[in-house]
Formats: structure tokens, sequence, C-alpha cells
């Protein structure tokens, strides 16, 4: 099981994060675009080299998001009717999607696959800013789920972005 801290940044001119491995090392920093049309958010690795694009899907009814990752897409998708719960839809290349459902009031996420959970975000509740625990299973792409994070809490926190 791999450990995240996804932090926000307090003081930053858009949405910026920083991504730290459970030693508290910088793994990812992301950069939230302030002046685009779409909503969008740029993933650099240690050395400031890109490795993931985030960017919201402008013509798609409900909240959709793209991950463009070396040449690949996945689309997050927000589904619109869910009964005291969000719930996402989670489309990557290949026959493995995932599903993400959340807590009541949407402080805890569970992310699944066909074989079981492959991650769990936890949001602190107490924090001047948002901060997030992710647990990753072994074997899993660590940065599409830093990502998939990434996009449910620009969803699901939306009225404060």
């Amino acid at each position: 099981m791999n450990r995240y801290i996804v932090r926000e940044k307090i003081f930053a001119f858009g949405d910026d994060f920083t991504v730290q491995d459970a030693r508290g090392r910088d793994v990812l920093r992301v950069d939230g675009k302030v002046f685009t049309i779409r909503d969008a958010l740029d993933v650099q690795d240690a050395r400031g080299n890109t490795v993931a694009t985030i960017r919201r899907r402008l013509l798609s009814i409900g909240t959709t998001y793209e991950i463009e990752r070396d040449g690949h897409v996945t689309t997050v998708h927000k589904h619109i009717f869910t009964l005291f719960r969000c719930r996402f839809s989670i489309d990557v290349p290949g026959p493995n999607d995932l599903e993400a459902k959340g807590s009541l009031f949407d402080y805890e996420y569970t992310i699944t696959g066909a074989n079981g959970p492959v991650a769990t975000i936890s949001k602190a509740i107490i924090s001047l800013t948002d901060h997030y625990a992710i647990d990753i299973a072994d074997g899993q792409d660590d940065i599409q789920l830093i990502c998939c994070c990434l996009v449910i809490d620009r969803c699901c926190h939306e009225s404060k972005k």
C-alpha cells in the first residue's frame, strides 16, 4: 500500500497542490491554470516535467474531466443523479474501468475496480486548505489515481473554487 498526502497551497494564485509520499518527500506539484477557458491543472514531477494534464470537458452532460497522460486519456464523469453521496465513473484506457463512491459529506471516497478497492481517499475535516490522504493498493497507477483524487476535489467542492 502506498500513501500520499495532497495539500492545497495556502498562498497560491489558482488551485496549486503539492503531493508528498509517506516519508514527506515532494513527489508531484500541481499547477492550477487560472486564465483558461477549460478548467485545467498541470501535474508535474519533482523535476518540473509535466506528467499529466487535467482538463474539464466543456460540452458534456454533467461534470466531466479528462486526464491526459502519455498520449492516453482517462475520463472521469460525475454522476448527476445520486442519492446522498457523490459517485464517479472512471473510464481508463483498456478494459479496467473504475468507480469512485463518496461518503455522505464527501470526506471519504473509495475507488474500486473489477477486483475490489484500489484506493481510498480521506479528506482532513479541520484544515485551512484542502488536505487529503490517499492510500493506493500495490500495483496500481499511482499518478492516475492521484489525478482522479484531484478531479473529485474539483467536482465536489466547486462552489468554493
